[in-house]
């Protein structure tokens, strides 16, 4: 099933109105947030760092937890306004005004 931004946006806010019951509030929204992410780069140093994977980590997948890191932030999305489709629109067109030559141009790139 392929789902757009916009369509992901509204059934997040279908789901934690109906199974969810309500939004958390949106600063315990950032701090699940800051918890996810952690998870996923916990995750990401053991599974491609120097890291070894503990027992309680075995079996985790990744997919999932960036699916967690994008659920939460959705979240933080529906309940401040913002629409995530056009938010991303306009930051692919300030990064491609912004950095047009710039990495282009970076030696250390090459």
């Amino acid at each position: 099933m392929e789902i757009t931004i916009r369509e992901a946006q509204q059934q997040v806010d279908h789901w934690i109105k109906t199974v969810g019951v309500r939004y958390f509030s949106e600063l315990t929204n950032m701090a699940i947030l800051a918890e996810e992410v952690g998870e996923l780069a916990r995750l990401m140093a053991r599974k491609y760092g120097d890291q070894s994977f503990k027992e309680s980590d075995k079996g985790r997948d990744l997919g999932d937890e960036m699916a967690d890191v994008l659920w939460v932030l959705i979240c933080l999305a529906n309940q401040t306004g913002i629409d995530l489709t056009e938010a991303l629109t306009k930051n692919f067109e300030k990064k491609n005004i912004r950095d047009a030559n710039r990495h282009h141009e970076n030696d250390k790139l090459k």
